[in-house]
């Protein structure tokens, strides 16, 4: 057993997963159903063959009417127009709209020939096959027109856009079943450790159950991964080494990556890969690491399940982004607010401190405690202390990382 000698900053580890993600050849492309593309990203620029409305369309339920037709009409001193048909959405009127005329409508539907405005209904009220018309309308009122939306041939999403629900609707309404996306991140996470039991059991003698293992999976894929959680691996270096190699993008390691007796990862990588970085300047995480095995980055998340989240976020989580195509920045709702009391660091790491609001203030839940779990889900976010800082005195404003 030994501690780390060197530890390298916050900085440095960021250094380096973007060089090394950026030096590897971009994952492939695949076509997905119009129903799976959310969240995914375009390797397309998305041109519209279409325009979106396709036809004039009314904005509002009430009547087609040319708008000279409605001159002079007031509450006052109503004007009548006879109805010769009606208009709904997917079954447009065959008549056309002549002076004197008009043609009852519904939003949505197709405006008939003739007609160059729609009268709300409020303003109207009928009498057998008459329509009183209190109002006035100009041409074009309460009609949408074609390509008011989208135009034909226009560009509507570009290449490298994550797809958002909305992007989603606008896909299906320019008629596409399908797009180009960028290929998930493959991630397999690999959880080891003699005295650990499959997620899910309840914790028995001297054993618990993993923790880390299914918080792990569900970070990476709101990251927009495709992940596969192992099997509990014992503490045994040629089984751990099997699992190393699997060849797939990113390996998480959870467990086993410190500098004592029963840590193998860190030594494993480095005899068959490269151990890039080990030991990070921070709190808590200052155990994790990051290298190379194969064609795999490889992620050493420390064991203690606070630890391993603030790693992961900060480390394994910038890199998965990246790979698959997203801004490697964290997608926390940021927001500032006062200290409640002061929160005291030391020079020289970065701090990841817990807190909660209260009243509108930010009240410190912790920064030690690695093991704790519970003061993240007791927490709304956290807050970074960077490393050249002691800390912030109670009343500073502080940016929380608003936990999703």
């Amino acid at each position: 057993m030994r501690g780390f000698a060197v530890r390298s900053t916050v900085e440095d580890a960021w250094s380096w997963i973007d060089t090394t993600v950026q030096s590897r050849t971009a994952l492939d492309c695949e076509s997905v159903e119009l129903l799976e593309a959310a969240g995914r990203v375009l390797t397309e620029t998305v041109v519209s063959q279409f325009s979106v409305p396709a036809f004039s369309r009314s904005m509002m339920d009430g009547y087609a009417v040319r708008s000279e037709d409605t001159y002079g009409a007031s509450p006052a001193s109503p004007l009548p127009l006879r109805i010769i048909g009606s208009s709904f959405p997917g079954r447009p009127a065959a008549e056309t709209v002549r002076g004197g005329t008009a043609v009852r409508i519904m939003t949505g539907a197709p405006v008939p020939n003739g007609a160059d405005a729609v009268l709300p209904v409020e303003f109207t009220t009928t009498e057998n096959e008459l329509v009183q018309i209190s109002g006035e309308v100009s041409p074009g009122k309460n009609i949408g027109i074609p390509g008011e939306d989208i135009r034909k041939n226009e560009s509507v999403l570009n290449a490298g856009r994550w797809l958002r629900p909305q992007d989603v609707g606008l896909l299906s309404a320019i008629g596409r079943k399908t797009v180009t996306v960028r290929r998930r991140p493959r991630i397999r996470i690999l959880v080891s450790g003699n005295e650990i039991l499959p997620p899910g059991n309840l914790p028995t003698d001297f054993r618990i159950p993993d923790s880390n293992g299914p918080m792990l999976k569900a970070l990476a894929e709101r990251d927009g991964a495709c992940v596969t959680l192992s099997d509990i691996i014992p503490d045994d270096p040629a089984q751990l080494l099997a699992e190393l190699q699997c060849g797939v993008d990113v390996v998480l390691v959870s467990g086993g990556s410190s500098v004592g007796q029963e840590d193998h990862i860190p030594v494993l990588l480095r005899t068959h890969g490269e151990l890039a970085i080990h030991g990070i300047a921070m709190r808590p995480s200052s155990p994790a690491g990051m290298g190379r095995i194969g064609r795999s980055l490889v992620f050493l998340l420390p064991g203690n399940p606070v630890s391993c989240l603030c790693a992961y976020d900060f480390f394994a989580g910038r890199a998965i982004r990246m790979m698959g195509g997203r801004k490697p920045e964290w997608t926390y709702h940021r927001v500032s607010a006062p200290l409640k009391r002061k929160l005291v660091s030391t020079v020289g790491r970065v701090d990841y401190a817990r807190v909660r609001f209260e009243n509108q203030e930010v009240e410190p839940i912790a920064i030690s405690g690695a093991s704790v779990l519970s003061s993240t889900t007791r927490a709304d976010g956290f807050v970074v202390i960077p490393a050249d800082s002691e800390g912030y005195a109670a009343g500073t404003s502080v940016d929380v990382y608003c936990y999703e």
